[in-house]
């Protein structure tokens, strides 16, 4: 599976520009062969407009399934549509949507874990569910951004089975050693291989920290960007997964009654 990650720089409060950016990114990445094309975090808004929000919110998602959902039907990929703000039933959600190359929406997920140094959950209602699909009979799992900080979370995916954790996020440059060691950390800790999209340049105050990156199951960098708008991609041979958990196998050496995970 060749993965592509499109590190956009997100506008803050700009749905229109973002997206139609976005669309104009996943159309260059499926040019250069991709299957499988993953956002960054809040890919409509930015991270994030206090002001209006709810207003500014896209109504269960309809803008993001109407246009990635139809671009992965005519692009025949698979689209990780990174996560948007949406609004459902008078609350507002970070929500990630994942597109299959027939443009059925396979995987939502409402992220777990709010940011509260910004103030995330005095605006956004946390998602309660795992999140796992299955795109090119590859076993997937997502999580967003600060959920990276949390690694039971993502243990939790891989004793479901997951091969491949996509990770979108809006990371501050401040933290990039966090999130360069944090990613690469749970791709060895959990054996698989771990995709992660971040946003770039600035929005409001913070500046993003780009370095979106694909790492192997062993925590090698397949690709890697620098901290500027750009595509990285790199192939995934899932065979390898099986070649290191048989060399050393964590998961059978685990003793979960000591830990309760």
């Amino acid at each position: 599976m060749k993965i592509a990650c499109i590190q956009m720089d997100v506008r803050l409060g700009e749905a229109g520009y973002n997206l139609a950016r976005a669309v104009e990114l996943c159309r260059e990445a499926a040019a250069r062969g991709a299957d499988l094309l993953l956002l960054p975090e809040t890919v409509n808004l930015g991270f994030f407009p206090r002001e209006g929000l709810e207003t500014l919110a896209d109504p269960d998602g309809a803008q993001m399934r109407e246009t990635f959902g139809n671009l992965a039907k005519r692009l025949h990929v698979n689209i990780a549509a990174g996560s948007a703000v949406t609004k459902r039933g008078g609350r507002v959600y970070n929500t990630a949507f994942v597109f299959d190359r027939d443009g059925n929406c396979v995987a939502s997920y409402d992220k777990s874990h709010l940011f509260t140094p910004m103030g995330e959950h005095e605006y956004f209602t946390p998602g309660d569910a795992l999140c796992t699909f299955t795109l090119d009979g590859v076993r997937c799992g997502l999580i967003i951004c600060y959920d990276l900080r949390f690694p039971e979370l993502t243990r939790a995916l891989a004793l479901r089975g997951i091969e491949l954790l996509l990770v979108p996020a809006e990371w501050p440059a401040a933290r990039l050693a966090h999130w360069q060691t944090l990613n690469r950390a749970r791709a060895i800790e959990n054996q698989i291989f771990l995709a992660c999209c971040n946003g770039c340049g600035t929005a409001g105050e913070t500046v993003y920290g780009g370095h979106a990156a694909i790492y192997d199951p062993w925590g090698e960098v397949l690709a890697e960007g620098g901290a500027a708008e750009e595509i990285i991609t790199a192939d995934c041979d899932f065979a390898v997964k099986e070649q290191i958990r048989n060399s050393i196998n964590v998961f059978r050496d685990r003793r979960p009654e000591l830990y309760g995970l």
